[in-house]
């Protein structure tokens, strides 16, 4: 089988993390999280890393010139040449989504599907209350819900745009989820010749 490429999306409390893990398992595909990319390359002292710290030391956010050079320098590996890729939290705009696509063909690749775990505001808005963190205030959830569906929703449109969007139901046991999940990549996933 080729090497997969996937990005994974859905709101805060989807699941996303619980799923990702069972996914890189199932399809020997690397997870690549955004904050564990930034901090790999802050910690490995790259330029694009200092960069990035400088940004981060001073409370700003990283600008996309910079993530997408890091996404880059990461994908370039050969460890996601032989097994692909697992991205979460990168895209988050149509215009990182737009840098993706290049940097995946200047690498030799494409994207083969965006799985969108969704799951209603109702419910991930309770297994945020539930987990009982410090920071999951109900407004800190309710402001991080909607800036998540303002930055997101141009997204699901630029992904379905070109065939690559999979929404799968993210209400049920993880199992449950997982085996949809699982379904919705094989159906868009290229077969070999």
């Amino acid at each position: 089988m080729p090497a997969l490429h996937m990005v994974i999306l859905g709101r805060q409390g989807s699941g996303k993390g619980t799923q990702s893990e069972r996914l890189t398992a199932a399809f020997g595909c690397i997870h690549l999280s955004t904050g564990d990319v930034l901090r790999a390359a802050v910690a490995a002292g790259t330029e694009l890393g200092r960069q990035a710290k400088a940004v981060m030391d001073s409370g700003g956010l990283v600008g996309d010139d910079i993530m997408n050079g890091i996404v880059r320098d990461r994908l370039s590996r050969d460890d996601i040449a032989a097994g692909g890729v697992l991205l979460d939290g990168f895209p988050r705009t149509s215009d990182q989504a737009d840098a993706l696509e290049a940097i995946l063909d200047e690498l030799g690749h494409s994207l083969d599907v965006a799985v969108n775990i969704d799951v209603p505001i109702d419910v991930v808005t309770a297994r945020m209350v539930d987990r009982g963190r410090s920071d999951d205030t109900l407004e800190a959830i309710q402001r991080r819900l909607e800036l998540y569906e303002e930055q997101t929703a141009p997204l699901l449109d630029w992904f379905d745009a070109r065939g690559l969007l999979a929404t799968v139901d993210g209400v049920g046991t993880p199992d449950e989820v997982f085996e949809r999940i699982v379904s919705a990549v094989e159906r868009t996933r290229p077969q070999p010749a």
